[in-house]
């Protein structure tokens, strides 16, 4: 079964106000075997929701609704359910009292614009809300149509704060799908790699995938990395998961060791992981990308026991007091050379003892560098790794504003510091 999520409010259609509750109720009707085909965001008008809701019942079989259940005259979920369904509002004198009585507790006279929060869909069963006004509802019918088979749809109306529709949702509406829904069971899995175009995945992994429909891929590329994710539906958990294992593996063959991580773990934390079986320590001297390879290796927990501590020598005096950079060679080759970046990774690996160093050189903009550095262009980084054994060194022409370089130059670096452990 498939669903659809309907959001109405036109605060959501500013820049100022997300919608979050579609991401939590994707999240658990996944988890009840339902799959999420469609997301819809309307603003408070009532032809427009009407619209959305006529739309979303001819497509999807389970239509929720957060939103739109207020006492407001721009609160117009109720009304757009009613006319998209066919089915009149009947006010609930239940909920009407209980309406009553809790602006009573609280001394306040109801307004009278409060009563339309009684008001409920024929044959509706009512959701009780311990934490706000509005009644949560949960509708299962038959549409009848006049040129094709009846329909069973279910309709779920949920108020819009989360602390109201997470609750209701989780007591009242779960339950109800668990005693409705067929038996049906998901499975993801996530390959990443790092530093390879989207389409040169696309390219050589399209014709495997394409073999298997019933998994949904899904490729995305963002900062540096591509992500392959998978997910299938099935009667029983473990078809899904052998569904998702087969194609995942067949991936895995394609693109070798491309793939950093097939369970979802960050380059940080592979790079880290790689450190600690091999019992070995990384220090880092990081000019244009100012400590943020040492934010991101510490920001995963433990990383202290394979990474020792980094520094900052932005200017040559630094370089040379904390790295043991000679003077000579930023006069010689300037301080964007790989030179340079040899003698950063060399020179921590020396002051800390560690077992491999990480040097980073290089222009990040906006504004051109000086003296013998004034006519490379910005987006040119040097990285070195040094170890016992062997230095290696990789030049990287980046393009983008001042983070976007700093971030690519840190990508690089990890995903270079991988291969050489590799």
């Amino acid at each position: 079964m498939i669903a659809e999520i309907i959001a109405a409010g036109s605060e959501m259609l500013t820049p100022h106000r997300v919608d979050t509750n579609s991401l939590y109720l994707t999240a658990r009707l996944n988890q009840l075997g339902v799959q999420v085909a469609f997301k819809t965001i309307v603003g408070d008008n009532i032809d427009h929701l009407t619209s959305a809701a006529r739309v979303a019942l001819s497509r999807a079989d389970i239509v929720l609704f957060s939103g739109g259940l207020g006492p407001t005259e721009d609160d117009l979920t109720r009304e757009a359910a009613s006319t998209a369904l066919g089915v009149e509002l009947r006010r609930d004198p239940d909920l009407l009292a209980a309406l009553y009585k809790r602006f009573a507790a609280r001394q306040i006279a109801m307004p009278p614009n409060n009563a339309k929060q009684a008001d409920v869909l024929t044959g509706a069963t009512v959701l009780d809300n311990k934490n706000g006004s509005a009644a949560g509802q949960y509708l299962d019918t038959t549409l009848w149509q006049t040129d094709g088979p009846a329909l069973r749809r279910i309709v779920i109306l949920l108020p819009g704060p989360p602390k109201e529709l997470k609750p209701l949702f989780e007591q009242s509406v779960e339950p109800l799908l668990r005693a409705t829904l067929p038996p049906s069971f998901f499975a993801t899995r996530q390959l990443r790699m790092a530093l390879i175009p989207e389409s040169t995945v696309d390219a050589r992994t399209s014709p495997i995938y394409k073999q298997y429909p019933q998994v949904e891929t899904t490729i995305l590329a963002h900062s540096g990395e591509i992500q392959l994710h998978f997910l299938a539906f099935a009667p029983t958990a473990e078809e899904a998961q052998a569904r998702v294992d087969e194609l995942s593996g067949k991936i895995e063959a394609e693109m070798d060791d491309a793939i950093f991580s097939s369970n979802g773990d960050s380059l940080e934390e592979i790079v880290l992981l790689h450190l600690g079986l091999r019992h070995l320590t990384l220090s880092v001297a990081e000019s244009c990308t100012g400590g943020l390879l040492a934010q991101r290796l510490t920001s995963i927990p433990n990383s202290s026991r394979t990474f020792l501590g980094g520094i900052v020598p932005y200017t040559p005096e630094l370089k040379t007091l904390f790295a043991g950079v000679p003077p000579a060679l930023i006069e010689v080759h300037g301080a964007v050379s790989p030179e340079v970046a040899t003698a950063l990774a060399e020179g921590i690996r020396t002051l800390t003892g560690s077992s491999i160093g990480i040097g980073i050189t290089g222009l990040a903009g906006p504004t051109p560098g000086s003296g013998l550095d004034e006519p490379k262009p910005i987006g040119l980084i040097y990285i070195a790794i040094a170890s016992a054994t062997v230095t290696e060194v990789k030049e990287v022409n980046l393009t983008g504003d001042r983070e976007r370089i700093r971030w690519w130059a840190t990508q690089h670096a990890l995903e270079l510091l991988r291969r050489h452990l590799l």
